[in-house]
């Protein structure tokens, strides 16, 4: 066998070109217009981009940072960086100046790739960064742009100017250990984490995402979530691995979806990927439309936090879309466990029941393994009720931090420690009760934040909750809810407590309602609990 055979990520590629070359890649441009090519034309750009990248000597060893959205030469950076032996650091645009300064000289980055639209972004970090040089992608001429970054190159300019060569660039087999991309965790304490992903990690992981989702060449696949962060869930990988139709939205936000939406129906899109703070906005856009679209093929998998039922159920009764529960994180590439199809044994369960289940985590994806502990990492029993720690291992998890001698406590014995608190029913559905940060000790005893917030969002008027533990002197900590009204609409307390009533006991309501107008996220938009613990206090 060989066994000798390196796992490249690279190699993806040009097995979607020689086997799917017209398949469709559509990309929204940064002025809103939208283009189209295929996986032959693609590759035709990457081998001319590797050519560039050998012009400026980026190679083996060296760390080549962008700074774009999900864009067609997001894309081809993704394919020719790790292409040529380097590694290509994902900069989360949405990070601090002072966090995003920190990655840039944590990485050691050497250049850095921007778009246009990004340059006050390169500007502010260029003269308190050591890198060699930068360069600008645009459809503009460069003759149009002005900018004050130092030693500046061009894009399709270095594409432009190559000499004439083979249509194929001599790609050679990289070690399959080597770092392909390097990504930095975006937690709310400390520093962000560096994680650096190997060949042989992203490729095993692009092939158990493509076996769980079932994906192949006849999908069309939309990377919904940032493709600066956590390699976009893998999903650019996959796609191009299974040789599917790839929709790629360029720039947006929440506030700004509704053409996402649009070229989901349009485009025929089959899979996609984002968080419940996307997917929310994406269904609104979706009611607002004159004649509900079929998505009954369509694969919504949902991360960053558990979807609520009505999110669920809004797509499922209006389009036939099956939001997906998944579950991962930056240090686990990131697909752990997913929840589409139920087990046969669970078939009778009546329907609410089968909603329920839903929101769970899911089962292992093949090729992880995943446990509960307690505080001295004993394994706690499967039973749907003990509680404890999430810990996971295997082949595309993480078992150190880039350049970080004192995180070993986040790793035991090749197991990542997650710092999420969750249970294993005995048919091996994993569920999230809280983070341990996050879960609320009243009196001795624990509140799941994740249920209650989900049990609020049921209620009709609800458009998104997040409850706290907020410091009490008798029990410790006690519940307040932060709400926000769908439409605008005013949540009372007594609405809360009649949608929470028969779910939660008496002690574990809310002691208060905090009706707002929105809620605060991290730059991956996960909510900000330790946001919100301070505004209280402060309050």
């Amino acid at each position: 066998m060989g066994d000798d055979y390196p796992l490249n990520i690279s190699s993806l590629l040009r097995h979607a070109a020689l086997n799917f070359p017209h398949t469709e890649i559509v990309h929204r441009r940064i002025d809103g217009s939208w283009g189209r090519t295929d996986y032959a034309g693609l590759m035709q750009r990457v081998n001319r981009l590797a050519y560039a990248l050998d012009s400026l000597e980026i190679g083996a060893g060296t760390m080549v940072g962008v700074l774009d959205w999900n864009q067609l030469r997001h894309l081809e950076l993704y394919n020719a960086v790790p292409g040529v032996g380097a590694t290509m650091l994902q900069l989360n645009l949405r990070l601090a100046p002072a966090d995003l300064m920190y990655v840039v000289e944590h990485s050691n980055a050497e250049w850095v790739f921007v778009d246009e639209s990004l340059l006050p972004v390169a500007e502010g970090l260029a003269d308190k960064v050591d890198v060699k040089g930068w360069i600008v992608m645009t459809d503009k001429p460069s003759s149009e742009i002005s900018t004050t970054l130092p030693n500046v190159h061009f894009y399709e300019d270095l594409l432009t100017d190559q000499p004439e060569h083979p249509e194929e660039y001599n790609w050679q087999f990289i070690d399959e250990d080597t770092a392909c991309y390097a990504g930095y965790t975006t937690g709310t304490t400390g520093r962000p984490k560096g994680v650096l992903y190997s060949h042989r990690s992203m490729y095993l992981h692009t092939l158990g995402l493509i076996s769980a989702l079932k994906i192949d060449y006849l999908d069309c696949v939309m990377p919904v979530t940032p493709m600066f962060h956590a390699v976009s869930w893998g999903f650019p990988q996959a796609a191009v691995g299974a040789g599917t139709k790839i929709v790629l939205p360029g720039r947006f936000t929440a506030d700004n979806i509704g053409f996402v939406a649009e070229a989901m129906v349009d485009e025929g899109v089959t899979v996609a990927n984002g968080a419940p703070s996307l997917f929310a906005p994406i269904l609104e856009s979706i009611r607002k439309m004159p004649e509900a679209p079929d998505l009954s093929s369509t694969r919504l998998v949902s991360g960053s936090t558990e979807p609520p039922l009505s999110l669920m159920k809004g797509f499922a009764e209006l389009t036939g879309a099956n939001v997906i529960h998944g579950y991962g994180a930056s240090e686990t590439s990131p697909l752990v466990t997913y929840n589409w199809r139920l087990k046969p044994e669970l078939a009778d369960l009546p329907v609410e029941d089968k909603w329920d289940l839903k929101r769970y985590q899911g089962v292992p994806i093949l090729g992880t393994e995943v446990r509960i502990v307690d505080p001295e990492g004993n394994e706690m029993p499967r039973d749907g009720k003990s509680m404890g720690e999430v810990v996971i291992r295997g082949p595309w998890i993480a078992t150190s931090y880039h350049k970080l001698d004192d995180s070993a406590e986040r790793f035991i014995e090749g197991w990542w420690r997650s710092g999420d608190v969750g249970v294993i029913t005995p048919e091996g559905y994993l569920k999230l009760t809280d983070r341990l940060k996050d879960v609320i000790k009243s009196g001795g005893e624990w509140i799941s934040s994740i249920d209650m917030e989900n049990a609020i969002m049921d209620h009709p008027k609800v458009l998104e909750a997040a409850v706290i533990g907020v410091p009490d002197e008798k029990y410790q900590e006690r519940p307040v809810a932060y709400v926000v009204g769908r439409d605008g609409a005013e949540v009372s307390k007594d609405e809360v407590y009649e949608v929470l009533t028969g779910r939660f006991a008496k002690w574990q309501l809310p002691d208060d309602v905090v009706v707002t107008d929105q809620l605060p996220r991290t730059s991956v938009g996960k909510l900000d609990k330790k946001l919100l613990r301070s505004q209280w206090s402060e309050a």
